[in-house]
């Protein structure tokens, strides 16, 4: 049962071949037994998720079932759910039980979805490898020694060794797709504003965005169905009329333009990771599209621009977190100051004071101007060559990222590689565009590769259906790793 997509889930479920609550203990069981080894989830409520299950098994019951009742998911603990600890991988909010549900999380209780638990992730989403998680590191399950990518990386683990049906990401600079890539699983970013951000733990607020995360592209438009939607309490989300994300899933690709811009297929580009996608992209040539050549030539400023802007919005939006009101809180201090310095400087990690301290320089009387409104200006210029370019194509293709998974500690010393992983993922949160990583093959020494597909604005749909067309015509998203 646990190698079945969703939609065959949900129909073992309303033909009773299974109930909620059989398949919920399944993972539950599979989770106590392989977690301990990945460090994939942080919190879990066994009795909570069977209970959910009992009442999705009534509703099946009752002929009130939606396409994701019953269905166990893994939620990313940025998530903030009623009764659930809700740490966003931090000491800082290491007792912090949240008394509301985010948006998300309430479509997914609307839909009668089960919540298997709260996944690992970076610390406040800051990081591309999962090792800076005051709970400990994540492995990836193709191998141990090396990193599942980040912040998603306990969703991207959890789904790669079967302990969830699927589960929730976040990305704000690749950190759905660059995980999905290295663990061998899909991912899909939405375009800013389809999903709603409220309860979503904020790091950088113009650049956030919560996405699916599954085995396959067919299992991201069902999740896509439930996640996205209008919601007044975000001012960011953006009234739409709903959409089917599945509904264009078997048209053929005859006719499709695929974008490949020259300045992914540069300097820094592992040659494995190149020979996959450059595969991969051959096979859509077989399946009727054709390739245009173009460029995205300010895509190199990505990296800079987006760690002036991110950190500028983190340091603003953790601020809150002061020892005040909710959260960890020095257990010695002075007076007022000592308490918020001190609450501060042992409550974040060192990623996030890093980015902290940034943030509040560029942001500084007189660094204002020269770095954080030129970062905005550049970054209208990044959008502008998608606006370009899809005057050519469809779709845009290339790597995700650009090695396999590395191994655990190998950048940890040095923050500038760490933040080269994202180099191909950043420009597509810059600019608000749709993108998704879906498995390609494997490079060296036998780790996933991810294809990174991006689409113009609100074109999820046709996104979903150049990836499961190509699903359909190969099986490297079935791949599992060794010994799950």
């Amino acid at each position: 049962m646990i190698e079945s997509s969703l939609s065959q889930m949900g129909a073992a479920l309303r033909a009773k071949k299974i109930s909620s609550v059989e398949l919920t203990q399944l993972y539950l069981d599979r989770i106590a037994q392989l977690n301990p080894a990945l460090n994939a989830y942080i919190t879990l409520r066994p009795d909570a998720s069977l209970a959910q299950a009992k009442a999705a098994d009534a509703r099946i019951a009752a002929g009130t079932a939606d396409a994701l009742t019953g269905i166990p998911f893994g939620q990313k603990d940025i998530f903030c759910a009623k009764d659930w600890l809700t740490t966003c991988g931090s000491k800082m909010l290491h007792n912090f039980v949240s008394p509301y549900d985010a948006h998300v999380i309430s479509q997914f209780n609307n839909a009668g979805a089960v919540n298997l638990g709260k996944t690992n992730m970076d610390e406040f989403a800051m990081g591309s490898s999962n090792e800076t998680s005051h709970y400990g590191i994540v492995k990836n399950p193709w191998d141990k020694a090396r990193v599942p990518g980040g912040s998603s990386g306990g969703t991207a683990s959890a789904i790669a060794s079967r302990l969830c049906a699927a589960a929730t990401g976040t990305d704000t600079g690749g950190s759905i797709r660059q995980p999905a890539a290295l663990c061998g699983i899909s991912g899909l970013k939405p375009t800013y504003g389809v999903v709603s951000r409220y309860g979503m733990i904020a790091f950088a607020s113009s650049l956030d965005q919560a996405g699916p995360m599954g085995r396959s592209a067919e299992d991201l438009a069902l999740m896509l169905n439930t996640m996205a939607g209008f919601d007044e309490r975000d001012s960011t989300s953006l009234q739409r009329d709903k959409e089917d994300y599945a509904r264009d899933l078997n048209k053929p690709l005859s006719g499709l333009r695929i974008g490949i811009p020259k300045e992914f297929f540069a300097e820094g580009l592992d040659t494995d990771v190149e020979h996959a996608v450059q595969a991969a992209i051959a096979e859509y040539q077989k399946l009727g599209a054709t390739l245009v050549d173009i460029s995205l030539p300010n895509t190199r400023l990505s990296i800079p621009v987006y760690y002036v802007l991110a950190p500028a919005e983190a340091s603003s939006n953790l601020s809150r977190f002061d020892g005040v009101r909710y959260g960890y809180r020095a257990p010695e201090y002075t007076d007022l100051a000592d308490m918020y310095e001190k609450s501060r400087a042992q409550g974040f990690g060192d990623e996030v004071k890093r980015r902290i301290m940034i943030g509040t320089y560029v942001l500084s009387h007189g660094y204002y101007d020269a770095y954080y409104l030129q970062a905005q200006k550049i970054r209208r210029l990044i959008a502008q060559d998608f606006v370009e370019a899809y005057k050519h194509c469809d779709v845009i293709m290339g790597p995700t990222s650009p090695s396999t998974a590395f191994k655990l500690g190998e950048k940890g010393d040095d923050p500038v590689q760490m933040y080269l992983s994202d180099i191909y993922t950043i420009a597509v949160n810059l600019a608000g565009l749709p993108g998704m990583s879906i498995p390609c093959g494997f490079g060296a020494n036998n780790m996933p590769v991810g294809l990174q597909i991006i689409g113009n604005y609100f074109d999820e749909a046709r996104m979903l259906n150049v990836a499961h067309q190509y699903q359909l015509a190969t099986d490297w998203h079935t791949k599992l790793p060794n010994g799950i």
